[in-house]
């Protein structure tokens, strides 16, 4: 089958050097069936034709009451995908061996240079069935409980893992996550901004879209540990600022894999400290911050048969390229103009990049969004290297944020993000403990109920807008990366207004009132202005 014209690449190595085109005007957004390529029938199935579409083409009827959903998917398997993704080393070095690659059944971190590992696909054979195909695809699978497909991540299982057997896949059905339009605060608060989306990724399994990331690298263990491989992987381990810790474990728990995570002791929520916890994790509290746990998990990891799940790893990308994607699908295959998205330990940026590039190098969409990365003041090395035009990048030790998820002084995807943001022209913000607790606050009036690091991406929002550098008509979308449920205690010292040094404008603290009905009318009246 010809390829389409628009995809020219056969590795993912070369997407990084594809130019952007420039954003089109609203209107050139609100009509897109232009840029559709035609719809056409899907190819007869092949050894290339994607897994998964026998079942999808089966008959409708109920499968045997005494098998089960795993079962059954092993049943209808279609043929053998010839799709295939490697480790390379990221970047590529320019005095190393350009034929250095891994498989991903290798246990391996590190390239020969010491550098990071990057996933990479075989573009040439993807590109052999047109984007409309993929789209079709994809869409045919969103919302099902087929095995694997019914998972946000599975459905796209040749972008993600295309390699891995159904029945070594360990999914909680992650992802297909809301897309908020965030009407009221838009318009109201943002100078009438009318296509303000939230994608809420925290609304996954354990309340974080760490479970996008998890599933595919517990997957990959679970393969690794069963026959034929046979690895002798006793755990997972990680060292988590929570959330992180929350999805190996409960990821972990449903495979029946040991998991341990060192956590920073006193530096996480109490919500996330019972995560793992309950999920039968092997709970190490260290008295260090993020950055120091780091260093002792990969040490450890070094020496015991314990495989890393941290975003060192960069199986756990793979999975979290996949929001990216579902963004795209919930707009009906159109391109956002800007995605603003929290950083921390800054791999999420990079997946964000991943997904949106590789739906754009094979025919999926026309062209990417630009992105924003949104740091805590107290925790901004990747805002102080971008403000030094990427010449001087220092390390820091992060000082106390409310967005504790991001609280990373020396980001391990440092240049990943790096990557992300030059080749979407993005953009790097930063937001004070103020100005992301307002954020947060604010956006909790108008419907949500945001977490601290969905406050800072909104802070940076607020910040844009007033420079005018996002327009009122920008289609934007900021990620929520965790459930405003994990993080409680911060709500209650705002409203409170128990948090020195803040102002906490937008706090709404209970009224005490006397059991009468006088009472109860005086404060009715003088709350409500005398409508009532």
């Amino acid at each position: 089958m010809a390829t389409p014209a628009a995809v020219t690449t056969s590795s993912l190595s070369l997407l990084f050097a594809h130019p952007h085109s420039h954003h089109p005007s609203t209107k050139q957004r609100l009509d897109r069936s232009h840029l559709r390529l035609p719809l056409r029938a899907a190819p007869r199935r092949t050894r290339c034709a994607a897994e998964g579409a026998s079942a999808s083409t089966a008959t409708k009827h109920r499968r045997p009451a005494e098998e089960n959903i795993r079962e059954e998917a092993a049943r209808l398997r279609g043929p053998a995908t010839t799709f295939s993704a490697w480790y390379e080393p990221f970047p590529p070095a320019s005095d190393g061996d350009p034929n250095e690659r891994y498989s991903l059944d290798e246990v391996v971190y590190r390239s020969s240079s010491g550098g990071l590992l990057d996933v990479r696909h075989d573009m040439e054979a993807l590109a052999r069935f047109p984007g409309s195909y993929w789209r079709d695809l994809f869409d045919s699978r969103v919302g099902r409980t087929t095995w694997p497909y019914g998972s946000g991540v599975w459905s796209k299982k040749e972008f993600v893992l295309p390699e891995i057997d159904s029945d070594h896949i360990v999914s909680l059905f992650e992802g297909n996550s809301n897309l908020f339009w965030a009407e009221r605060l838009g318009r109201e608060h943002l100078g009438g901004m009318n296509d303000l989306w939230v994608k809420q990724c925290g609304i996954s399994h354990t309340g974080s879209f760490k479970d996008l990331g998890m599933t595919a690298l517990v997957s990959q263990v679970n393969r690794l540990r069963r026959a034929p491989l046979s690895r002798p992987i006793n755990g997972v381990g990680c060292a988590s600022t929570g959330d992180t810790s929350a999805a190996l474990s409960a990821y972990c728990a449903a495979a029946g894999i040991p998991a341990i995570v060192f956590l920073p002791a006193d530096r996480i929520s109490l919500q996330q400290l019972i995560q793992p916890i309950a999920n039968g994790a092997t709970v190490l509290s260290l008295d260090t911050d993020f950055d120091g746990c780091m260093r002792l998990i990969r040490e450890v990891t070094a020496e015991l048969p314990i495989y890393l799940a941290n975003s060192l790893n960069s199986l756990r990308l793979e999975g979290q390229k996949t929001a990216a994607i579902e963004i795209l699908q919930q707009f009906n295959w159109q391109v956002p103009d800007w995605v603003i998205i929290p950083g921390g330990n800054l791999g999420n940026i990079y997946a964000f990049y991943k997904g949106f590039e590789m739906c754009r190098a094979l025919g999926l969409v026309d062209r990417v969004p630009r992105l924003v990365c949104a740091q805590a003041a107290n925790a901004n090395p990747l805002y102080r290297y971008y403000k030094s035009g990427y010449t001087d990048f220092q390390s820091l030790v992060a000082g106390t944020t409310f967005a504790s998820a991001i609280q990373i002084g020396d980001p391990v995807s440092i240049d990943r993000a790096v990557v992300a943001l030059k080749a979407t022209d993005g953009i790097v913000e930063e937001a004070t403990e103020e100005e992301l607790m307002d954020a947060t606050a604010l956006a909790d009036l108008t419907g949500m109920f945001a977490c601290p690091h969905t406050g800072v991406a909104l802070a940076a929002l607020f910040k844009l807008r007033d420079q005018g550098i996002i327009g009122t008509n920008d289609r934007t979308v900021v990620v929520s990366t965790a459930h405003g449920l994990k993080f409680t205690q911060s709500k209650i010292d705002y409203h409170d207004k128990n948090i020195k040094d803040m102002l906490c404008q937008y706090a709404n603290p209970p009224i005490s009132v006397k059991p009468d009905f006088g009472s109860v009318m005086d404060v009715l009246q003088k709350k409500l202005n005398g409508k009532i």
